[in-house]
């Protein structure tokens, strides 16, 4: 006869999959991304509309693997761009095991909000969570307010949220226990990725981000969409010791108008500069070596609406 502590429970299955946070721009989906990896690997900015790549954060656990997709906002398409990046949005929530529906608790629900939960009430199968974000911007009782408008929002359109869970990702708030709630509706399966990684986005238009994130930063009277960044090629120096390492990365930066162009340079070129100093400094925190950053900037005419233009822009 077996005693009692013969019995031993059996480990919890490892439980693997994707999720994507989706919400109107600049509802804090790539700063969330950023606080559940634990490293940058989605551009934060504080305009709208920064995030243009999927990319995609691993977050390792001992039980679970929880790979986030981060998409563009859905919004109102008024370019070719507008458009495609809505179809990237739109593939990406059919091939997830979860989405995560970020709302900000500082703004009221609006339209926009209506137009991206609409679309998800149409995705019966895929389970729902409503985030929350930005809770340090409000007190207690604005909070419960938007919590209570989530709810009811979710009841006339007929989605069943799987919770509803505030978060600050900037405070690093409940950040956790969003992923204890995500990891139990993926489904079972080994590890996706190898223990370490990060992201699996190329190297290169990791470096292309965090250019454009220094160059859009500070610039207030100009669209973010009129920036793109191509990074051209990424050599070792050659003839360099192997304790002294020097990466050579050059890259273009291109905007639609000449009136843009002094804006991104600066006066005497001091602007260009600090784009360049301070991109080089995250790019060799990302990549561990010493960079020599070249920057070049170029005008593509009204690239937005051009498809032989976007597709050489990578979109």
């Amino acid at each position: 006869m077996c005693s009692m502590s013969d019995r031993t429970t059996p480990a919890p299955a490892h439980r693997a999959g994707f999720a994507c946070f989706v919400g109107r721009p600049n509802a804090g989906k790539s700063t969330l991304t950023n606080a559940l990896v634990g490293t940058k690997v989605a551009i934060t900015s504080n305009r709208p509309q920064t995030t243009r790549h999927t990319v995609r954060g691993v977050v390792h656990r001992p039980d679970a693997q929880l790979v986030l997709v981060d998409t563009p906002g859905l919004h109102k398409p008024r370019t070719l761009l507008g458009e495609r990046l809505n179809d990237v949005v739109r593939t990406t929530w059919a091939e997830v095991d979860v989405i995560g529906f970020c709302l900000p608790a500082d703004q009221k629900i609006g339209p926009g909000d209506r137009f991206i939960a609409k679309e998800l009430a149409e995705l019966k199968r895929t389970p729902k969570v409503a985030v929350i974000t930005k809770t340090d911007l409000v007190p207690k009782d604005r909070l419960a307010e938007t919590l209570i408008a989530v709810d009811q929002l979710g009841r006339e359109l007929g989605i069943e949220w799987a919770e509803i869970v505030p978060v600050s990702a900037v405070r690093d708030d409940q950040v956790g226990l969003l992923a204890d709630l995500l990891v139990p509706l993926l489904p079972e399966s080994p590890p996706l990725y190898p223990e370490g990684d990060l992201t699996d986005e190329p190297e290169q238009v990791m470096v292309a981000e965090l250019v454009r994130e220094a160059a859009l930063e500070g610039v207030r009277d100009e669209l973010p969409h009129s920036i793109a960044v191509v990074v051209e090629e990424m050599l070792p120096r050659e003839g360099r010791p192997a304790d002294k390492p020097l990466l050579d990365v050059h890259a273009t930066v291109y905007i639609e108008r000449p009136s843009q162009k002094g804006i991104i340079i600066g006066p005497k070129g001091a602007r260009l500069k600090e784009v360049g100093t301070k991109s080089r400094q995250q790019i060799e925190a990302l990549l561990g070596t010493p960079v020599f950053l070249d920057l070049h900037v170029k005008i593509a005419k009204d690239w937005q609406r051009d498809p032989k233009q976007l597709r050489k822009l990578g979109f």
